[in-house]
């Protein structure tokens, strides 16, 4: 009894001592991951931060960044949602395949999903020859485009949160309400949707934080065009090249938003509180 006694006694020394041969390490990598943003907040010109931020290109890639990251998210909400529903409630056939077909957008780079996008919904596309031919209309280089890119690119962020939440959820009092009478529909929206919400509104978020950041889709089938296809990250890519300090004063405005987000939906995916 002694002997256990003392050997858990030093297990729990052990443990308790500070990880050092991990430390070094990890505070190498943190600073990897750190420097970069430290540099951004360095070299920012903080004495023409304000009128560089009013600047009329400037402030144009904003407006349109966030309308066109709303609408996508509009968009990917009212396509998402049903998807995410199928995928989790529903014996799908090929459910596996359908999942796999929806997270490919995470995965492949972005400027190859606006390449397929040109294929199908360009001017010669599958589907966009019809358009064109039929109504005279093109889509890419539109605003419109802007939109379908970031829908494309970040409506699986949406779907896989959604999903998660309703695998997550207690399907008894689904199954309550259906034994009093309620169709499948009021099931939804009365039962469903309220149980589900917070996974919902994090999808939606973290959807429009992904258009918003939106760059390789969007000006391979957008394009980088002032007032009407140029986004924030385009706008940085393009002030690279003329105003270095104006590239520098959108990119903390992204970081800002980004670091808003991921603080404000930590405990989604980290369990804290």
């Amino acid at each position: 009894m002694r002997a256990r006694a003392g050997s858990r006694a030093g297990v729990r020394v052990a443990a308790g001592r500070f990880p050092w041969l991990l430390a070094a390490p990890a505070v190498l990598g943190l600073a990897f991951l750190v420097a970069p943003l430290l540099g951004l907040l360095l070299r920012a010109p903080w004495s023409t931060f304000g009128t560089r931020l009013l600047m009329p290109e400037v402030r144009e890639a904003l407006v349109l960044s966030l309308v066109t990251a709303t609408a996508a998210t509009a968009v990917s909400l009212l396509l998402g949602v049903p998807l995410a529903w199928l995928l989790a409630r529903t014996e799908l056939p090929g459910r596996r395949v359908v999942r796999a077909l929806v997270t490919v957008p995470l995965v492949i780079p972005p400027v190859v999903g606006g390449v397929a996008l040109l294929m199908v919904l360009g001017r010669r596309g599958v589907l966009g020859q019809y358009a064109y031919d039929w109504f005279g209309y093109s889509l890419p280089f539109t605003t419109a485009a802007v939109v379908v890119a970031q829908v494309f690119v970040a409506m699986p962020f949406l779907v896989v949160s959604v999903e998660g939440a309703l695998r997550a959820a207690d399907r008894r009092y689904e199954d309550a309400a259906a034994t009093l009478g309620a169709t499948r529909g009021m099931i939804f929206r009365r039962v469903t949707l309220p149980m589900v919400a917070p996974g919902v509104a994090a999808g939606a978020v973290l959807c429009w934080a992904r258009a918003l950041g939106e760059f390789g889709a969007t000006i391979t089938f957008a394009g980088n065009f002032p007032g009407r296809t140029q986004t924030m990250p385009l706008a940085v890519y393009l002030a690279m090249q003329e105003s270095p300090e104006s590239a520098v004063v959108l990119s903390l405005v992204l970081l800002a938003v980004s670091l808003a987000i991921l603080i404000g939906l930590r405990g989604h995916w980290s369990g804290a509180p």
